[in-house]
């Protein structure tokens, strides 16, 4: 039969494997460190692969195809990941979904006079890119979004307390990235409960793509989401 499947390039592909976990279906693996189709009839054409890939390695072709098999899907779903267990990470390790667990106590221990003498981390999660982040990572839910183009931590010199202390992180360049953040976003705002979202730009005009990303991801989540925009200049200033 003709239908809707997807199609992977392999000459794009990075194996970063952030599609694997995305695939409920079990429908893709990585071979020889490429993302890889394994078989035609564990894909259900819905892709939610596609907005997770950094690269736009993935689309849609329609193409003859056997038939989606749900019931083969469930039996192999069961066999790979048994009830008792967690799910096994396939990716790239520097894009696995991680909370990162400060000592109990540390951070209202960062008081103003160990400030300087010993900076502590107020980084809560892994990765940080938006380009890597998985959209389903469990730390988006009921989180308090900072969106900040990364050029921002290194002209404001208390980012962590500032921007960064309680605060799920996710960092990109405009300029330099290829793509638009506005997709990947608004999946991340689709499928997950964000309270608030904080952005946090420099005075560049190159920096104005993040904020339209967001602006974009926003209308198209059709969530009404209360956001605020911080201007930071190059010499460390907040721009009011």
């Amino acid at each position: 039969m003709i239908r809707k499947i997807i199609t992977i390039d392999k000459e794009t592909c990075n194996g970063c494997g952030l599609c694997v976990n995305a695939c409920h279906e079990g429908a893709i693996g990585l071979v020889d460190g490429k993302a890889t189709l394994l078989r035609d009839d564990y894909c259900d054409g819905l892709g939610n692969c596609l907005p997770v890939c950094p690269v736009n390695a993935i689309s849609f072709e329609d193409r003859e195809a056997l038939e989606y098999n749900e019931a083969e899907v469930q039996k192999n779903m069961a066999k790979k990941k048994p009830a008792t267990t967690a799910p096994v990470f396939q990716g790239c390790p520097g894009s696995r979904a991680n909370v990162i667990n400060h000592t109990p106590g540390q951070k209202e221990e960062n008081t103003a006079a160990e400030e300087y003498s010993k900076p502590i981390s107020m980084l809560n999660q892994w990765p940080v890119q938006i380009k890597l982040v998985p959209v389903n990572a469990p730390y988006f839910d009921n989180a308090n979004l900072l969106i900040a183009a990364d050029c921002t931590a290194y002209a404001y010199g208390d980012f962590h307390n500032k921007f960064i202390k309680n605060k799920i992180t996710l960092i990109g360049c405009p300029k330099l990235d290829e793509g638009d953040y506005s997709e990947k976003l608004t999946e991340i705002l689709k499928h997950n409960n964000i309270k608030n979202i904080t952005v946090v730009r420099m005075t560049v005009p190159c920096c104005g793509g993040i904020v339209n990303a967001v602006t974009t991801a926003l209308k198209n989540s059709g969530k009404m989401i209360p956001w605020q925009v911080v201007t930071i200049s190059p010499d460390g200033s907040i721009v009011e």
